[in-house]
């Protein structure tokens, strides 16, 4: 077995988060199979309205009597669906920068790290929620809004990377060799800072689950009937304390996905990151 696959296999907290992420992905890909009342999730039935978990409805029924487990089971697609975009969309936008400022500096260097550093002095929320507000609320307002205020992340980690292989022996020989720097970038610093950048990815899944979340429940992100976690809560105030599965529920789902990837993170680096490693 490969020496960095046995220490994930040895590594409790890899293995919980594996598990918790391979369930959430089922949840997301099957979940219309093997939801119990998929079409209730979004159509109203007023005479089930805030039953209580039973043997019938196990997490209970919303106050427009749709099935909470249902709803909860549909929701773990558009959390996923918006994090991948969102960190897709991130890596494209602050690997390049961040490559450029890390390898060639100069002036051009210095003004993405001034940007990247005027975007991380404000919290990532904060700015999102001001992204947000000027646009309509849906699913793909959330995503802009969490792109464009997720990249720096992405940015920094790669600039530090890059600078660090940038000074590298290696590197100078093949700039004494005349060959060109944009393939230095890409087929030589590029896949030496790759493991910095799958960790920021890992982690920032949770990270970006979360904040989407807080958008939907400040209704700022996707809107009715989408069952997204963050919405469902929002939903669920005014019959609070009284249908307390209403929120219980997807506030769960929200808690357990981001644990997982941030187990999940937090293991993946200290596998691909030396630096990182505990002591064994």
């Amino acid at each position: 077995m490969n020496p960095a696959l046995r220490r994930f296999v040895r590594d409790y907290a890899a293995v919980a988060g594996t598990a918790l992420l391979l369930i959430i992905v089922i949840c997301a890909v099957f979940g219309p199979w093997f939801a119990p009342y998929p079409n209730d999730a979004f159509d109203t039935n007023p005479l089930n309205s805030l039953l209580p978990p039973s043997a019938a409805h196990w997490l209970g029924t919303d106050t427009l009597g749709r099935d909470v487990l249902s709803r909860t089971i549909l929701g773990a697609r558009v959390a996923l669906f918006v994090s991948i975009v969102t960190i897709l969309g991130s890596m494209m936008i602050g690997v390049p920068l961040g490559l450029c400022a890390g390898y060639f500096g100069g002036a051009s260097g210095q003004v993405i790290m001034r940007l990247t550093d005027l975007f991380l002095a404000v919290p990532q929320l904060i700015l999102a929620l001001a992204f947000a507000a000027i646009m309509p609320p849906s699913a793909g307002t959330a995503i802009l809004a969490l792109t464009l205020t997720y990249w720096p992340y992405f940015c920094r980690v790669v600039f530090g990377e890059a600078r660090r292989v940038r000074s590298s022996v290696f590197i100078d020989a093949l700039e004494c060799t005349r060959c060109p720097r944009w393939r230095i970038v890409f087929a030589h610093v590029l896949p030496n800072v790759a493991p910095a950048i799958v960790v920021r990815a890992t982690i920032g899944m949770g990270v970006t689950i979360l904040t989407a979340a807080a958008l939907g429940f400040l209704g700022l992100g996707a809107t009715p009937p989408t069952p997204e976690w963050g919405l469902m809560i929002a939903e669920s105030r005014p019959d609070l304390p009284g249908g307390w599965w209403q929120s219980t529920f997807p506030g769960i789902a929200i808690f357990v996905t981001v644990l997982a990837f941030n187990l999940l993170g937090d293991s993946v680096r200290e596998v691909i990151d030396p630096r990182q490693r505990r002591s064994s």
